[in-house]
């Protein structure tokens, strides 16, 4: 497995370190690629055998050059991360047009494109995996996430499927994630330092999610063992959705 490279987009930075961090321990080689390409690059030269990339998900033409860079840097590419994503917890009627199609681009037309592009590469060497990182608020309409949040993680539910049956021919599984509230800055800056633990205890399992676990599940789905996985999102969210 060495020498698979694996792409993780909004790595440099949150749950996308800790999912870079865990790809490469497990002998991935990683191209950590972020719009904060200092922070990427610095994360890239900390764990060798990596690089660091700067990106815009919402620029096709930026998605394009990623791919061809990290293949031609590397040799070759074989899993892509979607993990880039954009979160605002403005109230639902107060939602503009330009704030909502703001978010939509970054998480999910984001993440569509990079499906196309990485799709259609891995599908012509006859392998590759895609993870998809969506939410809760994908699956239960959100709680503490915004609107528009919510919705662009439903639709990339709705894409993990697409994608998957379209790729499941050529080698290439599509998966998402779907992490409930983590244990992290963002989820305590929206719940607010003073409220995490009676927030927690809205939760069944009583506490709030491991960033480093979440990690793990990207990175067995990111393995040639995961090769009867396709079209599936991996919950975890202590209870909150049960399905």
């Amino acid at each position: 497995m060495s020498a698979h490279v694996a792409v993780v987009t909004g790595g440099a930075h949150g749950l996308g370190e800790f999912i870079v961090r865990r790809l490469h321990a497990e002998g991935f080689r990683v191209a950590v690629a972020d719009l904060d390409s200092a922070a990427a690059t610095a994360l890239a030269e900390e764990l060798g055998d990596a690089r660091g990339y700067a990106v815009d998900v919402t620029d096709r033409a930026a998605l394009e050059r990623l791919k061809a860079d990290v293949v031609a840097g590397f040799g070759g590419v074989h899993v892509l991360v979607n993990n880039a994503a954009r979160t605002q917890a403005t109230p639902l009627m107060e939602i503009t047009t330009d704030e909502l199609e703001a978010v939509m681009a970054v998480n999910f037309t984001g993440t569509f494109t990079a499906c196309q592009i990485f799709g259609t590469h891995f599908a012509g060497q006859g392998y590759g995996r895609i993870v998809n990182m969506a939410s809760l608020a994908g699956q239960n309409g959100g709680t503490a996430t915004g609107g528009h949040y919510a919705s662009s993680k439903g639709a990339i539910l709705s894409a993990t499927k697409v994608f998957a049956r379209e790729l499941a021919p050529h080698g290439v599984t599509v998966n998402a994630v779907s992490p409930g509230p983590q244990d992290s800055p963002m989820v305590r800056s929206i719940v607010g330092e003073d409220n995490v633990e009676d927030f927690a205890k809205n939760i069944p399992v009583g506490r709030l999610g491991d960033p480093a676990f979440i990690a793990r599940m990207v990175a067995l789905l990111a393995s040639p063992e995961a090769a009867s996985v396709t079209g599936a999102c991996w919950d975890a969210n202590g209870g909150l959705y049960l399905r």
